[in-house]
């Protein structure tokens, strides 16, 4: 009787390298040996492309205000002009500085790679960074804020004319989408600290808070202009 002799199964070692780390495979910041320069690049995640939904999406609303507002502003004849807050250029200052400390924490993040130092320390560092981030964020609220304050106390509310409820409606709505740029901001710090934190979410959540960033610039200029 003919006896049929069968290959032994091939086994691949780069799928056991990655399916043995203890953080989910090479996607993750740290592996489980803790060296950082064992971290491989990804391939392009679902979140890049949710982030562009997302921006693509956002652009059209403001597109959407805006018009409305050129529309508007030329068929009244109420319409009142007023001095911006001043606190608004000064916010700007700030926005800007946050996307340039974010984007230092990033660049930092992308180093650990090909780095020999300590890992924890440069985490530390580059934490630094990420909490300097987070408060220029909360600072640029504050001062939105502020600015609203300012206004309704000088007796401009949001339906004192159709010039300052465009006014209230795009600053809040930019305000609004911020605050989910610092949600983003508070879970890359937890997961940066846990050592758990992926690329594709750094360089999302980066994304996003530049664009915000680009976007107040936008609309600080269309409100100088038409207001």
């Amino acid at each position: 009787m003919a006896t049929t002799v069968h290959e032994p199964p091939k086994i691949d070692p780069d799928r056991l390298t990655s399916q043995g780390s203890g953080n989910g495979g090479w996607r993750n910041l740290v592996p489980a040996g803790g060296d950082l320069r064992r971290v491989k690049p990804s391939s392009p995640p679902p979140a890049s492309t949710g982030i562009w939904v997302g921006l693509a999406a956002i652009t059209m609303s403001f597109a959407a205000f805006t018009s409305a507002l050129i529309v508007r502003q030329g068929s009244a004849s109420d319409w009142q002009h007023f001095t911006l807050p001043p606190i608004l250029y000064l916010n700007s200052l700030i926005i800007i500085a946050s996307s340039v400390t974010l984007e230092i924490s990033r660049r930092q993040i992308a180093t650990f790679m090909v780095s020999s130092k300590s890992a924890s320390s440069k985490i530390e560092g580059t934490a630094r960074w990420l909490y300097l981030t987070l408060c220029l964020g909360l600072l640029f609220v504050a001062g939105q804020t502020f600015a609203w304050l300012q206004l309704k106390s000088q007796g401009f509310g949001l339906a004192t004319n159709v010039s300052y409820s465009f006014f209230y409606v795009l600053t809040v709505a930019h305000a609004v989408h911020l605050l989910g740029g610092l949600g983003g901001l508070v879970r890359v710090i937890s997961k940066l600290n846990h050592s758990v934190l992926k690329r594709s979410t750094l360089n999302a959540t980066s994304l996003y808070w530049h664009f915000m960033g680009a976007l107040w610039l936008y609309l600080l200029l269309l409100l100088w202009m038409k207001l």
